[in-house]
């Protein structure tokens, strides 16, 4: 995976920009706090979708999926357990890109918090 700033930048502004106009919808105006409140929540959505991917991906789930799909297959094309996909076969979304949009977030976050009780 190569590293683009340039692409990282823009979703991470895409991010703020949600951030912001969510915390003006929902509390009425823009203040330092409801941008601390509404972050949080992106934050822990970008961390916990990612540590999420990475359980999947470390085959924790592959064994409950092939049996499910090995049991909920129509009789005429039952297949061997081996011949059955893993989920982490299945999703190949990257996980790391999600963990860094997180920190940053948590990171600006967390400056915010400084700022606010400085």
């Amino acid at each position: 995976m190569k590293f683009n700033l340039k692409k990282n930048l823009i979703i991470i502004s895409i991010t703020q920009l949600v951030i912001v106009m969510i915390s003006f919808i929902s509390h009425h105006n823009i203040t330092l706090n409801s941008y601390i409140d509404i972050s949080f929540f992106v934050t822990a959505g970008y961390i916990l979708l990612s540590l999420l991917l990475f359980t999947i991906h470390s085959g924790f789930y592959d064994v409950m999926s092939k049996s499910f799909n090995h049991v909920l297959s129509r009789r005429e094309e039952k297949r061997r357990f081996e011949d059955i996909p893993g989920l982490s076969e299945l999703i190949t979304i990257n996980e790391k890109p999600l963990l860094l949009h997180g920190l940053i977030t948590g990171l600006l976050m967390g400056a915010a918090l400084i700022a606010y009780y400085a």
